[in-house]
């Protein structure tokens, strides 16, 4: 997958997450591995993944079962 291409993909997990207000085990363990498939977390990636953790911090988006 191009980085573009996984760049995407996260944005549009992410935002699903967002919408939702909830993120599942699956989803998140989804959205790792997206970032990471390719051997590394690129700026977009780490300014996406660090958005989503402090709206987890915040309970602006929680994890579900």
């Amino acid at each position: 997958m191009l980085p573009n291409e996984s760049t995407e993909k996260l944005r549009r997990m992410i935002e699903k997450a967002i919408d939702d207000n909830e993120l599942t085990r699956a989803e998140m363990d989804m959205i790792m591995h997206i970032a990471t498939e390719d051997g590394h977390i690129d700026r977009q990636e780490q300014i996406l993944l660090d958005q989503l953790q402090d709206m987890i911090e915040n309970k602006m988006v929680k994890i579900v079962r």
